[in-house]
């Protein structure tokens, strides 16, 4: 084979990596993957009609997420969510968010302050669409533009993977909330945290962000209670 030839396969196989990473993570957020449903490489390298190689690609990155768990006999299963672990999860997410958002408050300048409210605006048009799969990923990047405006890598990293966690809970809630609340109230949380950051405020971005977490856990914990788990499949 040439080296042309190779470096076009190579090319193919990332682009083909990166199709079936988005999509696999597109269906588990939005639980078209249930929990814990086993993910045969052999399998879905046939559907996507590429090698393996670019299935293991993705797996791998899915891995990284949290979104997919390789068992000791190599066997990779969408990651259950166990209900018993969303206090700790919590715990986890409020601890991250408090302090990304109080070091946002102290670190951010005019640049940042534009990203996050950019972010914010994506977010409130996907909430007036409904569209709840758009609602968890821009809800997520607004986030992550908070946590660019922290200047902490290492906090950063970890808030994606909760962050990314928190999306399968979200789209479990979102039809729930859109039900329940009108979109102009919907997300308008996120208000307060932009407020508290653009006036350089770490103490009220600390409040705010606790404040957040905890009206997260309350729509979830409400729409646990009204639907009783009747239209889920949560190990």
């Amino acid at each position: 084979m040439s080296k042309k030839n190779e470096k076009e396969e190579g090319t193919g196989r990332r682009h083909g990596g990166r199709y079936i990473y988005e999509e696999l993570r597109r269906q588990i957020l939005t639980l078209q993957l249930k929990h814990g449903e086993q993910l045969d490489e052999i399998s879905l390298a046939t559907t996507f009609g590429l090698s393996r190689s670019p299935v293991r690609d993705a797996m791998a990155r899915l891995v990284s997420e949290g979104l997919v768990t390789i068992l000791p006999n190599r066997t990779a299963i969408v990651t259950p969510f166990e209900i018993e672990e969303f206090p700790n999860y919590i715990t986890a997410l409020d601890l991250v968010q408090r302090a990304v958002t109080r070091l946002a408050a102290m670190h951010r300048n005019e640049e940042d302050i534009r990203a996050i409210e950019a972010a914010n605006e994506a977010y409130m048009e996907m909430v007036y669409k409904g569209d709840f799969s758009a609602m968890t990923e821009r809800n997520k990047e607004f986030h992550l533009a908070i946590a660019a405006a922290a200047r902490n890598n290492y906090l950063a990293r970890y808030y994606d993977k909760l962050l990314s966690e928190g999306q399968r809970i979200q789209h479990l809630q979102f039809d729930f909330m859109t039900r329940q609340d009108a979109p102009s109230k919907l997300g308008r949380d996120h208000d307060d945290l932009i407020a508290a950051i653009k006036a350089g405020n770490p103490e009220l971005a600390d409040k705010m962000a606790h404040e957040h977490t905890m009206l997260f856990q309350s729509r979830f914990l409400t729409f646990m209670q009204r639907n009783l788990l009747k239209d889920m499949e949560l190990q």
